[in-house]
């Protein structure tokens, strides 16, 4: 078997392209992103793009308005297959919320022009804000 195409059981490799290639992210330069902003963090550090992960660390990744807890199990170079990619790592995340949890978006009719003040505090009564003095 040629090396990269499977996962391995030693050695290290580049946090982001370990994150594309378990597929928590789509692409590479998302996971790259996410690491230069600060959205992905191991043993509880943040981690630049080139950072090393072992098997063992700890990967927190905040991606697509998720929290994502793993603990790396297998080190993978190149992208895999859905079925690899789950025993590459331990999933410890928080379940996602409930989509009736999700922030509503009010959504008004095409063609109504600007809410007016009426209108805002209206909005902004349904949506449990206190209203402006």
């Amino acid at each position: 078997m040629v090396s990269g195409d499977a996962p391995q059981a030693e050695g290290s490799v580049r946090v982001d392209v370990w994150i594309w290639s378990v597929r928590l992210t789509k692409t590479r330069a998302q996971a790259a992103a996410a690491c230069r902003a600060g959205h992905v963090k191991v043993g509880g550090e943040r981690a630049k793009p080139a950072q090393a992960v072992r098997v063992g660390d700890e990967v927190r990744l905040r991606h697509a308005g998720r929290d994502r807890v793993v603990v790396v199990s297998k080190i993978v170079k190149k992208r895999v297959g859905p079925p690899v990619a789950v025993e590459c790592f331990v999933d410890n995340s928080p379940p996602p919320p409930p989509r009736e949890l999700a922030i509503q978006v009010p959504v008004r009719d095409r063609g109504t022009g600007r809410p007016t003040k009426r209108d805002r505090r209206e909005m902004e009564r349904l949506q449990g804000r206190p209203p402006e003095l």
